[in-house]
């Protein structure tokens, strides 16, 4: 049965139309995928374009970080977390500019990145995961 109003259109046609329109409102307002274990990649301040900068590996174990590199000028950073660990992981960067910016959680053998613009100063990049940071997964970054 199709119900038609007063300007000729059909019901079927605006059920469709509001649909649609529902169908975009809610494409442009996700927020993409985290997945992985546990929440997604922050874009908190200090985030820069993913994949942008300098590369450097966090290669993270029970319980430790170690950088590929440790010289730091000012400048935009691709860190890549690197779980050589058997539980999980994530990596988390915060100092001046830079704040709650993190990966998402990582099970053992998997990697991700977060990029970051880094100023003059000291950061800390530690393993957000409950209780690692504790455990020695932390290390300071002075950038000069």
């Amino acid at each position: 049965m199709v119900i038609t109003n007063k300007s000729g259109r059909t019901a079927v046609r605006a059920t469709a139309l509001a649909f649609s329109a529902a169908l975009l409102v809610a494409a442009c307002s996700s927020g993409g995928g985290g997945g992985g274990g546990g929440g997604k990649a922050s874009q908190s301040t200090g985030a820069a374009k993913a994949g942008s900068g300098t590369k450097v590996t966090v290669t993270e174990t029970e319980y430790a970080l170690k950088l590929s590199r440790n010289s730091f000028t000012p400048g935009t950073y691709t860190f890549t977390a690197d779980n050589a660990g058997t539980t999980t992981h994530a990596l988390e960067v915060d100092g001046p500019g830079v704040s709650d910016v993190r990966t998402k959680n990582i099970s053992s053998g998997q990697n991700t990145s977060v990029t970051v613009t880094l100023k003059k100063g000291t950061y800390k990049l530690y393993c957000p995961v409950d209780g690692h940071q504790q455990l020695g997964m932390k290390t300071d970054v002075k950038v000069g």
